[in-house]
């Protein structure tokens, strides 16, 4: 735990840190030892020694007063840490988001990030604030009230030192059960989540099929199961805390057994048991307190783990030397060869050269790997082997920054942000002026849109542009690429899924983006294809044919046949039945 509190906190606070661990350990040290005090003060009550009672008395005192500092100081860092956390983690979890390589962002880390950053924030600042005491006082306190009985009688010092190895089996048998629990309660916490926002964004799906009064059945099965997790963390939590308790008990119990029997044969004085007796009551104590606490302490170091294990995911290499770009526009494949995941390769000793100002498309079966390419050219990912270079220099070798300066990329699936439409667009280029962003909305054909909008490009679009039909928020997405102006675009079938006007605006939007920029364009659409001055056809994750829309129909191969399909399929047309065969 200790690991991950200093993971969590990062190496500004680790002095911190330290400290605070440092008068914890010397608080639960000084009560333990306070403590001990009350035996010669009451050996001297019991013996009438009043004089030696005062002074014992004295010196408890001015220990009672230093413990009380030592508690003050302690519990005074640990809500100063505590509320360190709560003013920065959350900027820290941001800084090294930024940092991970884009790949990274599946669905379920992006709810185990939504996660963390709220339920595991409040995890570390009650750690520091209420959980972390209890803890180190329930091991240092006892320990040192064992130390101070072997000092005072080894025969009850020893029952305690041989009760320490029953104690630690029980905690780590308790600890670890509700571990694992907690895990699985979490897990089925994550996919319920998971499946609550599933089935809100599916609510027009649903109920187009008439869904959504019979209830969605991965959802239900994901909330029994999320039911039946928490049921069974509370049968596994309850008997093993109670074990722990018990084990302190017996513990205790065995204590006053010895201590009785040695009274009997005369072995220690009555007196000086029952003082003795009392120190040990102070062993039960805190023991008692963490073996309780021992199910929240166990929860809390798995939240802390995955906060810490968020933290150190190694983040994308970068660097801070910029490079020399002395061929802007180009983009250079040699050799590459990338899986994902450890898996088989998608792209096998893939090379291309796509030269400055000019327009490739990439066609090819769904997972030949035409999407990878345009990963690995944004660097969402590293390759495995061989080298991506964009304006003359592998991507590796420039700071994500200016790589990302060189690039616009248009997917079919676009998000604006709950923002107004000029906002959305200037997240293209924000310090663009006011008609280079009406420049840009007309090229993209988004003024059309905004004719329409009842405050222009100062409606706001909701979140995900949810205002907006998909054409629109694609002509938005154009729009950003064009007023960014970088040296490469690089559109993932971004007129895939377009009707006609839609389209009719994007390639519009795109013969400008021709004029001043390489164009690498993942297409499934007749037109796009045709007008390339390069067409690299993917086939199981290598490069089988490569030219011109003229050369590869005359070279009759993947190409050739993929053009017949489509045009073939272009003179598609529903009929009612009973009429003649559509034609072709």
């Amino acid at each position: 735990m200790i690991r991950h509190l200093a993971t969590v906190l990062g190496p500004d606070h680790r002095g911190a840190l330290r400290r605070y661990f440092a008068w914890l350990i010397a608080y639960a040290v000084l009560e333990g030892v306070t403590v001990t005090f009350l035996v010669p003060v009451l050996r001297s009550v019991f013996d009438g020694d009043t004089a030696g009672a005062l002074r014992h008395l004295a010196v408890l005192a001015v220990l009672v007063v230093v413990t009380c500092v030592a508690r003050y100081q302690q519990a005074m860092r640990g809500f100063g840490l505590a509320v360190v956390t709560l003013t920065t983690l959350h900027d820290r979890l941001g800084d090294h988001l930024v940092r991970l390589p884009l790949g990274w962002f599946t669905s379920e880390k992006v709810g185990r990030v939504a996660r963390s950053a709220t339920t595991g924030t409040l995890t570390v600042t009650n750690v520091f604030a209420h959980q972390l005491t209890p803890l180190v006082s329930g091991i240092v306190t006892p320990a040192t009230v064992a130390l101070a009985l072997l000092v005072l009688d080894w025969r009850l010092g020893l029952v305690l030192v041989a009760c320490a190895p029953l104690l630690y089996a029980t905690h780590r048998w308790s600890a670890s059960w509700i571990g694992r629990s907690e895990r699985r309660r979490d897990a089925a916490d994550a996919l319920a989540g998971s499946r609550v926002v599933e089935f809100a964004r599916a609510q027009k799906t649903l109920r187009a099929f008439g869904r959504d009064r019979a209830g969605y059945a991965p959802l239900e099965a994901a909330v029994e199961e999320r039911g039946k997790a928490a049921g069974r963390m509370l049968a596994e939590t309850m008997p093993r805390l109670l074990a722990g308790g018990l084990a302190v008990q017996l513990c205790f119990a065995a204590l006053v057994t010895t201590g009785v029997t040695l009274a009997l044969h005369d072995a220690v004085e009555p007196a000086a048991l029952v003082a003795l007796l009392a120190l040990a009551a102070r062993f039960v104590g805190p023991l008692s307190e963490a073996a309780g606490m021992s199910g929240m302490l166990r929860m809390a170091g798995n939240d802390l783990g995955r906060l810490a294990a968020l933290l150190d995911e190694p983040p994308l290499p970068d660097t801070d030397k910029r490079a020399v770009l002395d061929r802007p526009g180009e983009i250079v494949f040699e050799n590459v060869t990338f899986g994902y995941d450890d898996g088989d390769p998608v792209l096998r000793d893939v090379s291309l050269r796509v030269p400055p100002r000019t327009v490739t498309a990439v066609v090819g079966a769904s997972g030949a790997g035409k999407t990878t390419l345009v990963r690995l050219i944004a660097r969402f990912f590293d390759v495995d082997a061989g080298s991506v270079r964009v304006g003359g220099t592998d991507v590796r070798e420039m700071p994500v920054e200016q790589l990302m300066a060189q690039l616009s990329v248009v997917q079919q699936d676009v998000y604006l942000f709950d923002d107004t439409l000029e906002g959305n667009i200037r997240v293209g280029r924000p310090d663009a002026t006011d008609e280079e962003v009406r420049e840009a909305s007309r090229i993209a054909g988004v003024d059309e849109i905004v004719e329409r909008l009842p405050d222009g490009l100062a409606t706001r679009v909701g979140e995900g542009g949810a205002s907006l039909s998909g054409g629109e928020r694609q002509r938005v997405s154009v729009a950003r690429a064009v007023l960014k102006r970088a040296p490469v675009v690089l559109l993932d079938e971004a007129t895939a899924a377009l009707d006609p006007e839609n389209e009719k605006y994007v390639q519009q939007a795109l013969r400008t983006l021709m004029r001043d920029s390489t164009l690498l364009v993942i297409a499934h659409q007749l037109s796009t294809v045709v007008a390339a001055d390069q067409i690299l056809v993917l086939d199981e994750g290598r490069i089988s044919e490569r030219g011109t829309h003229e050369q590869l129909l005359a070279a009759g191969g993947l190409y050739a046949r993929f053009w017949d399909r489509r045009r073939r399929s272009r003179g598609w047309r529903l009929v009612p039945a009973g009429t003649a065969e559509p034609t072709r």
